[in-house]
C-alpha cells in the first residue's frame, strides 16, 4: 500500500518539478520509511526494485512521455534487472535515484538507475525494458524511433550490455 501512496504523491508532484527530456537523467528523491525495511533494519532488496519502478515513472512523467505512451496504447514492462548493493539504506535516510536511458538495441531499452545518498553510491542497477501495445504485441525499434522523432547518437548500448542481456536469457 505504501507504494500506491508514493505513486500518487509522484503523480501530483511531477507537475511542479523541472521538465526533462527522455534523454536526461531524472534525479528522484526518496526517504526510507518503515515499510521499506526488512527484519535486519535496512531497505529490503525487493523494495529497491519497487522504488526503481517509481523512479522510472518519474522520468517518463517529467519528460511528458508517460501520457504520450498511454494515449498511444503503449506501456513499458521490465524484462530483466541486474542490481548490485553497495551500502545499506536505514530508516529515515534521504536518498536519490538517478535514472537515465543507458541505450537501446533492436529489441530492448536499457535504463541505468543509481541509488545515491549524498555522494555515496548505495546500489546501482541496469534494467532491460520493452514497450508493449495494449492491443497486443510489442513496439518495434523502428516504430518507437518514428514515434520519438529519432534516437540520439549517444544512445548506443555500452559494450558490456549485450553479453549481460544474452547471458540472462532463459533457455527455451
Amino acid at each position: 500500500m505504501n507504494l500506491y501512496w508514493r505513486l500518487l504523491f509522484f503523480r501530483l508532484r511531477s507537475r511542479r518539478r523541472s521538465r526533462l527530456t527522455m534523454w536526461d537523467t531524472a534525479v528522484t528523491p526518496f526517504r526510507v520509511t518503515l515499510g521499506d525495511l526488512d527484519l535486519l533494519g535496512h531497505v529490503n532488496n525487493a523494495r529497491y526494485l519497487a522504488i526503481m519502478d517509481l523512479a522510472r515513472i518519474d522520468l517518463l512523467m517529467r519528460s511528458g512521455w508517460w501520457d504520450k505512451f498511454r494515449r498511444h496504447g503503449w506501456f513499458p514492462v521490465v524484462a530483466g534487472t541486474s542490481i548490485t548493493y553497495r551500502r545499506s539504506l536505514q530508516l529515515g535516510q534521504r536518498f536519490d535515484v538517478h535514472s537515465r536511458l543507458l541505450g537501446m538495441d533492436e529489441q530492448w531499452f536499457y535504463v541505468q538507475q543509481v541509488f545515491m545518498r549524498g555522494d555515496t553510491v548505495c546500489a546501482h542497477a541496469v534494467v532491460r525494458v520493452r514497450f508493449l501495445k495494449r492491443a497486443g504485441g510489442s513496439v518495434g525499434h523502428d516504430e518507437m524511433g518514428e514515434f520519438l522523432g529519432g534516437f540520439p547518437d549517444s544512445l548506443r548500448v555500452p559494450e558490456w550490455v549485450a553479453p549481460w542481456s544474452a547471458a540472462t536469457k532463459y533457455p527455451d
